[in-house]
Formats: structure tokens, sequence, C-alpha cells
């Protein structure tokens, strides 16, 4: 028996890398590429010791025309992409392994999805339409992953640049571009949107607000302004409207900040500062503000875009989409915030999206 049990390590061990000999090891992350002849979804394997990624066998995989965002559900089991170029949504179911197949047929949306959210429970997948600016929402089955719409497309009356929903899943909040820009903010309930938005939505933000981020709390909200170098900070009141922190906005002396992500502890915000290759870090205080890390910024590839974080909130990963596109790979230190570079990985196209199992 012993010696069973020997060869059995010795089998694990050899095989980690593939499949994964413990739970700790299905973890996987996707990037959606939208060129590479209509659409690809890169897919790696993560250690979850190191950080480091390990492309899957198979992978790219074909995906919808234009793929523009990627999101993974809460259970691992399923993952849905939004295709630009052919207004709709696909369905992919994740193996054991963290390969991808499709479910077809895929679900018709509005004009030039490009956004997509899904609430913490995995029961609705929110999707904002660039071409025909409004949002659909469909219903998650939990046993089958498949998508059915509820009710109609609301019309949101521009385009949204981000989109995120709170933790509690009762507001969806939008960003969108303008001389100010704004933030609306709706009401969620089981899937329905508004009718109306929060009480006294929209809330002025900086003109190009790419970036959106919520506290793990549901206490506060950032976006940052690409246009004027700038984080803007906000209280979130219990009806989802927003309040202004009182040094908000704060400047960055970094170009064109994009991205925005709060870690899993919520003690740190990093941002992607596009214009400058790298991210800043700051520490979120109890009253929501932002201070600069002594050791920021810390420096990434050519126009570093998106950020993500593995769920331990061991590791943040980021998409760049220079010349030479790449994810990267960063240990997180818990107790300072700083970065350290585990690894860069060429991608085959612009990434714009990453997805981490949760």
């Amino acid at each position: 028996m012993l010696k069973i049990a020997a060869a059995w390590l010795l089998v694990c061990a050899s095989i980690a890398i593939e499949l994964g000999c413990s739970t700790t090891s299905n973890r996987y992350l996707y990037a959606a590429i939208p060129g590479g002849g209509g659409g690809e979804i890169v897919a790696y394997r993560e250690d979850p010791n190191s950080g480091a990624l390990t492309q899957l066998a198979g992978s790219p995989i074909v995906a919808g025309s234009a793929v523009e965002s990627i999101v993974v559900h809460p259970s691992k089991k399923y993952m849905y992409a939004a295709n630009s170029g052919s207004n709709n949504v696909s369905l992919f179911t994740i193996s054991a392994g963290g390969a991808l197949t499709e479910v077809t047929p895929r679900v018709n949306t509005g004009t030039a999805p490009t956004l997509l959210a899904m609430d913490s429970a995995g029961s609705y997948l929110f999707v904002a339409n660039s071409g025909s600016n409004d949002i659909s929402v469909f219903s998650i089955s939990g046993s089958t992953g498949v998508l059915t719409q509820v009710g109609s497309n609301v019309p949101i009356g521009a385009t949204a640049l981000n989109m995120k929903i709170s933790p509690s899943g009762t507001v969806l909040y939008l960003t969108a571009a303008g001389a100010p820009g704004y933030i609306q903010a709706f009401p969620v309930n089981q899937g329905v949107i508004g009718p109306t938005p929060v009480s006294g939505s929209p809330f002025i933000t900086g003109n190009q607000p790419f970036g959106l981020a919520i506290t793990p709390s549901g206490g506060f909200l950032y976006a940052t302004d690409k246009q004027n170098q700038s984080i803007w900070e906000y209280t979130i009141n219990s009806n989802g409207s927003l309040s202004n922190l009182s040094n908000s906005p704060i400047g960055e002396t970094y170009s064109n900040p994009v991205g925005l992500l709060v870690d899993s502890s919520g003690k740190y915000l990093y941002v992607a500062n596009q214009g400058s290759a790298n991210l800043a870090g700051f520490t979120v205080g109890s009253d929501g503000s932002l201070t600069l890390l002594t050791s920021s910024p810390f420096g990434t590839g050519t126009q570093p875009t998106l950020i993500g974080t593995d769920p331990n909130g061991k590791y943040l990963f980021v998409a760049n989409q220079g010349s030479s596109a790449s994810v990267q790979s960063f240990s997180l230190d818990g107790s300072s915030g700083g970065l350290t570079l585990v690894s860069t990985y060429t991608v085959p196209g612009t990434p714009t999206s990453i997805a981490l199992t949760p």
C-alpha cells in the first residue's frame, strides 16, 4: 500500500502542471483577442504557488467575431464572451483542466456588445451594447449556464466605457465620456434594471472615465479620468448614490490612467497608466481616501490597460496593449502592497479583456 501511495505521489508531481492533483491547482486565466481571424481566447493555467502561467494545449481557441469582453461564472463551470462583431454572447463550458467548449446557439444582444458584468451570485449577466447604447440582461441557469433574457434592452443614452455591479448585486454603475463625463447608477432587482436611475444620478466625474472599481465591502467607488490624469473617489451611500470624498479627484503624475483594480483584501488600489507603462499603487484608507505607496510605480509592458487578480489576492495580472501585446504576472505583497514581476507572456494580438477563475 505504501508503494502504491508513493508511486501516486510521483505521478501526481509529474502531471501537476496539466491536471493538478489538488483543488488549489485548478485556476485559469483567459484573455480575449478580438483579431486573429475573427476572435480568439487564450487560456492559461495559473500556478497558485508562483503565479506563473502555462498556456493550455489547444489554446488559443476560436471565439466569436471581434470578441471584446469575457467573464467567468463563480461556479468556475462557465465563461461568457461578448462578440461585438456579431451582436451576440457565447457560452463556454470550462472543463476541470481549464479547456473551453462553446455551447451553441449564441444568444443575441443589442448592437456591438462590448462590456460584461455579473453579480457575485452568478445569477445574472449584464451586457452593455456600445452600438445601440443599451443594456441587455440575462438570467443564468445554475445547472447548464444557459442564458435567458430578462425583459427588453434598457436604453442608457450613451456609450458605456465601463460597467460594474455592486457587491450586493443591487446597483449597476456605468461610466460615459463627456465634458464632463459621468457615472450613471441604476437600481437592480432580480435582474430588472430601473425603471428610474438612482436618486441624484448621473454623478459627475472626469472627462474620460475608462477605469471603474468598487471596494469588496461595497463602500467606495473609484473612476479614472484618462484625459486629465486623475482618479475620482466616491463614497457609496445606502441607496447606491455617490458622494465625492473631500479630496476627490486626486491627480496622478503618470499618463493616461485607464484600468483600475481594488485587491481582494480591499487594502490596495492599482491603476494602469497606459501612457507611462506602469502601475501606480495606493493604500485605501478606512474613509476611502487613497495614499500613494512609497514603492510605486511598478513597471509594466507598453500600454498597460487591464488588471485582474486571482481569488486569494496573491497575484496580480496585467494585460498590455502596445506593439508587444502581452499578459504579465506579478506577486502581490499583502503587507506592503508592493508588486514583483513573475513573468511576461506574449499573446497573439491586442487583449481587450482578461478573466480569472474565482
